[in-house]
């Protein structure tokens, strides 16, 4: 049942959306939406925000749901480009409000759970420290996210898989040289 009244309370939240910013919503207009009271609400959610925290949270989870790997790395960036334009009205609204922050924060989020299984994976049988692996996967992620946040910022026109094929074609085979530069066992080579 907690499931479905939070589903419901974002659904509301969405819909409010489409009418006025967030800062102009509050949680009884939300509440009255759903048909329950403010003490349910809160009972889930400590404020909108919070609300909308958990609604990019369950998002990301649909959005990556087994494409981490790197054969489907670009499949998962696309399905993340997809999450956010089927929810371009919450996304835009929410990214223009006081909370950017969040959508940013979401965004990092994704980009890292997909970044970290792919970086992982090219790693299996090199010996690369765990930070190292963690630090390759973060640069990655700052360039994808910059690239969506553009994408985001510029009304989401350009079409999400020309983006992705040339990322493609930019960091080819780069994962795996990063990850080769960290070895720890790697031959020292004089200069």
């Amino acid at each position: 049942m907690s499931q479905i009244t939070k589903r419901a309370l974002e659904e509301s939240l969405k819909k409010m959306l489409l009418k006025k910013p967030v800062n102009k919503i509050t949680i009884l207009d939300i509440t009255e939406d759903c048909g329950i009271s403010r003490m349910t609400f809160y009972y889930h959610f400590k404020d909108i925000y919070d609300l909308i925290e958990w609604s990019c949270v369950e998002d990301a989870a649909k959005a990556l749901d087994g494409k981490k790997t790197y054969d489907t790395w670009q499949q998962g960036f696309l399905q993340i480009f997809q999450a956010v334009l089927e929810n371009k009205p919450f996304i835009q609204n929410v990214y223009q409000s006081v909370s950017r922050e969040q959508v940013e924060n979401y965004l990092y989020t994704l980009t890292h759970k997909l970044l970290i299984g792919v970086v992982e994976e090219k790693a299996m049988g090199m010996d690369v420290h765990d930070t190292d692996k963690e630090f390759i996967a973060n640069f990655y992620k700052f360039a994808f996210v910059g690239l969506m946040l553009d994408w985001i910022k510029d009304g989401m026109k350009k079409d999400p898989q020309q983006i992705i094929d040339r990322l493609s074609i930019l960091i080819e085979g780069d994962i795996t040289r990063a990850l080769d530069k960290y070895r720890l066992d790697r031959p020292h080579q004089n200069p």
